[in-house]
């Protein structure tokens, strides 16, 4: 049984994916509405070696002898990934031992002002960032972040890392209905991406049942109406769990979650 390594998964956005998760169970900067993991037991900024980095390696190098075919290797799971110090020594490892796999990492977003942070993100070929709320009080609503944590803050650092990154970066956009689907809300977020300048805009809704009972998914039709609302920018938009021709990706209820 692996402890850090999990899968691979059929990811809705990521197909055949294998997860890292290298945070103890529910450790996060957030405590989202609709987390699928379930409410945060360590709200939390402090980065940390959670577990040893020998014994990540060894599990990861006993799964990767086999050669399975993968269509990305993603750090995900039961928190935010930037709070372990270990991500860059694990991605450079990756890049380093297996560099035929693609490195996903799937981040709120709230360490990237951090320039240890965006170092440590550099060598992935992809970033997921989850886009911010318009303003503090619906962040406070959705995240319910650790309680020194700013939207300027998530924007600068989003920012600053698009400036730095040269891999591919889409941009999230979780939606929760009623609450960040109107029309004000949507023009503040299609504000904050075109100043991320992400290769790809990605909305996202509720898959499994949230953290609170209340969330739902957004219907189709209102997806449809939202993303043609973003490809006005001019960005590539599409909908997670949407295949390349028109269907959705299969998937199974994962560890964890890589969605």
């Amino acid at each position: 049984m692996n402890r850090y390594v999990f899968g691979p998964v059929s990811s809705r956005r990521l197909g055949k994916s294998l997860g890292i998760d290298l945070l103890p169970y529910k450790t996060c900067s957030y405590n989202c509405v609709y987390c699928e993991c379930g409410a945060t037991t360590d709200l939390t900024i402090t980065r940390q070696d959670f577990f040893p980095l020998k014994d990540i390696l060894a599990e990861l190098d006993r799964v990767l002898v086999k050669k399975p075919n993968l269509d990305y290797i993603t750090f995900a799971g039961s928190g935010e990934p930037t709070l372990s110090r270990l991500l860059g020594p694990v991605i450079r490892h990756l890049k380093e031992h297996y560099p035929w796999y693609h490195v996903a990492v799937l981040t709120n977003g709230t360490l990237c002002m951090l320039p240890e942070v965006r170092s440590d993100l550099l060598p992935a070929d992809l970033i997921i960032p989850t886009i911010p709320a318009s303003d503090q009080a619906m962040q406070d609503r959705i995240f319910r972040p650790y309680h020194n944590i700013s939207v300027s803050s998530i924007k600068s650092g989003l920012v600053a890392l698009r400036k730095e990154f040269s891999g591919q970066l889409w941009a999230e956009v979780f939606l929760v209905p009623g609450i960040n689907t109107g029309k004000d809300e949507l023009i503040h977020s299609r504000e904050t991406i075109i100043s991320i300048r992400p290769d790809l805009i990605q909305l996202n809704s509720l898959d499994r049942p949230g953290t609170e009972p209340w969330v739902c998914p957004v219907q189709r039709l209102e997806l449809i109406q939202i993303r043609d609302f973003f490809a006005e920018t001019g960005i590539p938009t599409d909908i997670a769990g949407f295949g390349q021709r028109g269907g959705f990706f299969s998937h199974t209820h994962e560890h964890l979650v890589i969605s």
